[in-house]
């Protein structure tokens, strides 16, 4: 057994598998073509032959996650990334003419994307497979080596997909590799050509001193606390229903999920009263729910117990809508629970939320609810439900934000030609479309000179020929 198929737990491993990564990546610095989307299909099949495997690892290491959710959020969109990138790889690889300025006629210039190396990639628990092929598809397409760490969150996840990347792509392409917090800051530490983190803001200053030493560019994609507002006028049956899949899918634990709603005094109680039919209608039940998955493990769960007895000592009003009075915290499965009055400086309205945890803030006038936003760190996802169009053009203008999705929830994230990434707190840099492949891409000036060039006029000895091009090159 080699090292790439074995459990990597020491610094030397890990070492050897850049190591041999690295020198492939430059003795075959710019693979073709044909060998990019061999790497892309390989991956495709993998996935395609795999696919029970794979929901029965990440159920495994959630204590139980849904069948349904991992083939819709974790399975459908990363073969989607494979198929997006497969089909438009050609024209992305292609060199692109720029112009050349009267001055340096008939020469020619372009730039030309031309693979970085080795890219390192740190995975999340909360979507251990899509959120580990993500970057990896555009990294491969862009023509580099790829090593993987993935959480220890989800050991079973992480040993099958270092198992079957071995089979399907071999360990000249990929490296994937599993340990704990140790091994992650070990990880950050090797000089890889760029370094794609997704994980917590505070974690991501960590990365970002860490791939600092060896001058690492890096992608942070991180979170924050993404707002919902809803608009007067909005149709709030169709907003609640949004709200509640986007909050309970995966227990909450998405860094896209809705944080909490701004809501219209006049809609609060409206709206309330939906939000509690839509979860009733969705999750009948929840510790027996094949369809609801669970909190990633006890700490997490303790974690948001703990906000919540802290916002309600604090005078807020919690109500967890459990239609059917179960004892969920066996399974984990935490009820959908909405909060009312939540203070400012309670840790639920200052923290990243990531479960099923819905603060519900009221506002007067439309102008508070962009203003709240806006006196806050710029989020991952903003979430308008509006039918208004000069309102829905203000937001767009006057906030910052990752990304954007009206009259919906988190489904700006799984469109293949949009970006996607964060701001400020909420991360920096892309991945997904074209921009996803840019980011793994150094964009190689190249200047091609002609046989006819006149630069030789402008070359010492200076003499009065010169002089009079200079006159009129800078007139």
């Amino acid at each position: 057994m080699n090292a790439a198929a074995m459990p990597i737990c020491r610094d030397d491993l890990l070492q050897a598998e850049f190591s041999r990564l690295h020198r492939l990546s430059r003795t075959s610095a710019f693979p073709p073509l044909e060998l990019r989307q061999d790497w892309l299909k390989c991956l495709e099949s993998m996935l395609q032959e795999n696919r029970q495997a794979f929901v029965d690892a990440i159920s495994q290491d959630f204590g139980h996650r849904s069948a349904v959710e991992t083939r819709l959020a974790e399975l459908f969109p990363s073969l989607e990334a494979i198929r997006y990138a497969r089909r438009r790889l050609r024209r992305w690889m292609r060199p692109e003419r720029r112009g050349v300025s009267l001055w340096f006629q008939p020469a020619g210039n372009s730039v030309m994307p031309q693979p970085l190396g080795v890219i390192g990639v740190v995975v999340p628990w909360n979507y251990p497979l899509f959120l580990a092929l993500g970057p990896v598809v555009s990294a491969l397409a862009a023509g580099n080596r790829v090593m993987v760490k993935m959480s220890e969150y989800t050991p079973a996840t992480g040993a099958l997909l270092q198992r079957l990347t071995e089979r399907y792509l071999g360990p000249d392409v990929i490296a994937v590799v599993n340990g704990d917090a140790q091994l992650a800051q070990d990880f950050t530490r090797l000089p890889f050509d760029h370094l794609f983190f997704t994980g917590s803001t505070s974690v991501g200053r960590h990365v970002m001193r860490a791939a600092a030493e060896n001058l690492t560019p890096v992608t942070l994609e991180l979170g924050g606390k993404s707002p919902v507002i809803v608009a007067r006028g909005a149709d709030l049956r169709h907003a609640a229903e949004a709200i509640v899949a986007g909050k309970m899918l995966n227990a909450g634990q998405t860094c896209v999920a809705p944080d909490y709603v701004l809501v219209n005094d006049k809609d609060r109680e409206a709206l309330l009263e939906e939000l509690r039919r839509a979860a009733r209608r969705a999750y009948p039940s929840l510790a027996d729910n094949p369809d609801y998955s669970a909190i990633i493990n006890e700490r997490h769960c303790q974690r948001l117990l703990q906000w919540l007895e802290e916002a309600s000592a604090a005078g807020a009003e919690v109500e967890q809508i459990n239609p059917a009075a179960e004892d969920w915290r066996p399974s984990r499965k935490f009820p959908l629970t909405l909060v009312l009055g939540c203070p400012q400086d309670a840790t639920l309205l200052r923290e990243e939320i990531f479960g099923p945890i819905l603060p519900v803030l009221s506002y007067d006038k439309f102008d508070e609810a962009l203003a709240y936003v806006n006196a806050r760190p710029r989020p991952l996802a903003l979430y308008l439900f509006d039918n208004d169009a000069l309102r829905i053009e203000k937001t767009l203008r006057e906030t910052v934000s990752g990304g954007v999705a009206i009259n919906d929830i988190a489904l700006q994230v799984v469109q293949e030609d949009l970006p996607f990434g964060g701001v400020g707190p909420s991360g920096m840099g892309h991945c997904h479309a074209k921009e996803g492949f840019m980011a793994f891409s150094k964009l190689k000036p190249v200047f091609r000179q002609s046989r006819w060039a006149g630069t030789a006029l402008t070359r010492a000895p200076y003499g009065a020929g010169v002089e009079r091009l200079l006159k009129w090159m800078l007139r």
